[in-house]
């Protein structure tokens, strides 16, 4: 997964990066990346049909110059990501495949709510997966030179996807930075990570349902992700306790002795689980008591607006 994003770019403030030095033409480098796939076992066919066509795209360019800065408040990214339309199509997809949920979560012992707050917020429960051709928006950016390294290792690791034989190349489809399918997995994730949890002998991660629920399963149970518990929830706090941020955890018991309460239901945890406390945009906005598996998320993507955003959709969608 590409540690990446700036989440949403609306409202953003635009910025231009430093001046491209690509070193050589477009050809010199793809007969480099032929010369190092060759010696790592990638056979000839498939490199020649992953860069049959493939030429520099000026969009993907573009759009890495002008990342958005993050300077988004949680309730205008909340507003964004989490919307009526995207709950009630959730609660569709998940009564659609509630029982492939079943069979992922007793494997993986990762809960069903996250995997459809990840699913739902990467793609749109499948919907929205993004359609630039993973190999020419990669080699693109290993070439612009301005993260080659990082690109070039993840150019090799999709042309291994092929070599492999999980997908082919008019198919390798995702976002302009090469995060792939309904999860976004960058491709060195997928090789890490991605499952073929229906069992045809490829990981599809943009066509199978399976393959897509096993996969973020995986990804988080590998993350420490703790089976029976969850992620955390809204909470409100008296005057004089402050919502200190991820590192300031107590146990929970301790927690509600100081006044701190769940705004609907009991608590999700147990009173000896480790919490902390969370208020996005500060004190007097929303208030969220997180536990151990909100790490578990983060590890997906490092943004506590995204890990609340996921748990929310997840729980939502599941009520």
């Amino acid at each position: 997964m590409l540690k990446r994003r700036a989440a949403i770019a609306t409202g953003l403030t635009a910025v231009l990066a430093p001046p491209v030095r690509a070193a050589g033409s477009f050809q010199n480098f793809v007969n480099g990346v032929y010369a190092e796939a060759g010696g790592a076992g990638i056979r000839r066919d498939v490199l020649d049909a992953a860069f049959a066509g493939v030429s520099p795209n000026q969009s993907v360019i573009d759009k890495d110059r002008r990342q958005a800065e993050f300077s988004m408040t949680w309730t205008r990214y909340r507003g964004l990501v989490i919307s009526d339309k995207r709950i009630t199509n959730g609660r569709v997809a998940v009564a659609q495949n509630r029982a492939l949920f079943s069979q992922v979560e007793s494997r993986f012992g990762v809960s069903a709510s996250v995997i459809a707050g990840i699913w739902g917020l990467e793609s749109s429960f499948g919907t929205t997966t993004g359609d630039y051709k993973v190999i020419e928006s990669i080699a693109t950016l290993a070439w612009e030179g301005r993260r080659a390294a990082f690109f070039r290792a993840e150019l090799m690791a999709a042309l291994k996807i092929l070599n492999n034989g999980d997908i082919a190349p008019a198919r390798m489809l995702g976002s302009y930075a090469g995060a792939m399918g309904q999860p976004q997995f960058m491709p060195t994730s997928f090789l890490r990570l991605a499952v073929d949890f229906d069992g045809d002998g490829r990981r599809d991660i943009w066509n199978s349902k399976a393959d897509v629920l096993g996969s973020i399963a995986n990804y988080l149970a590998r993350s420490g992700w703790r089976a029976g518990e969850t992620w955390g929830q809204p909470v409100r706090i008296p005057a004089g306790v402050p919502a200190a941020g991820r590192e300031t955890r107590r146990s929970l018991s301790e927690w509600a002795r100081l006044g701190v309460t769940p705004t609907a239901g009991k608590w999700a945890a147990s009173g000896e689980a480790p919490s902390a406390l969370l208020a996005p945009d500060g004190a007097g906005g929303e208030t969220f008591m997180v536990f151990n598996n909100f790490t578990a998320i983060r590890r997906y993507n490092p943004s506590d607006f995204y890990a609340i955003a996921v748990g929310l959709i997840g729980d939502w969608v599941m009520s």
